[in-house]
């Protein structure tokens, strides 16, 4: 049985320990929020926080997560209650077909809880794992921006 924590909370996962982090939070523990792009680690949409660093869980097996803890997507906020950086992301416009936006999200977030410096260059240079094909960019980083100036 692998254990670990999601969103805060305590999980056991008792299938194949190969299994893809991605498919288990998908599959086993109902957090669609974490979309598959490629699903070869190159576009950065499934980004999830595994004891707070962003990783594509596209790559790593739910055995590597063991005792770790997982923060995905549904960790931010809800509907009712956006957090900084969703409610950066609205009000910017950073969003917009919504595959690469939770892997942004998730990226950003381990960015400013780290305090990375609040500026273009800083935001852009944390975000270069994560590929979007909506956009030109600049609306995500105004939207990481907004909400990093408010921490």
């Amino acid at each position: 049985m692998i254990k670990l924590t999601v969103n805060g909370k305590k999980k056991s996962f008792g299938g194949a320990p190969f299994k893809r982090l991605i498919d288990t939070l998908r599959e086993d523990f109902a957090l669609t929020g974490t979309k598959e792009g490629c699903g070869e680690g190159e576009c950065g949409a499934c980004t999830v926080l595994l004891d707070g660093e962003p990783v594509n869980s596209c790559l790593i097996p739910v055995c590597q997560a063991e005792g770790c803890k997982v923060e995905t997507v549904e960790s931010l906020g809800t509907p009712e209650k956006l957090s900084k950086l969703q409610a950066g992301f609205l009000a910017c416009g950073g969003a917009q077909c919504g595959i690469c936006t939770p892997g942004m999200l998730m990226t950003a977030q381990a960015h400013i809880r780290t305090k990375g410096k609040c500026d273009d260059k800083s935001i852009r240079t944390a975000l270069s794992g994560n590929l979007c094909r909506c956009t030109g960019y600049q609306d995500i980083v105004k939207s990481v921006l907004k909400a990093a100036k408010g921490r």
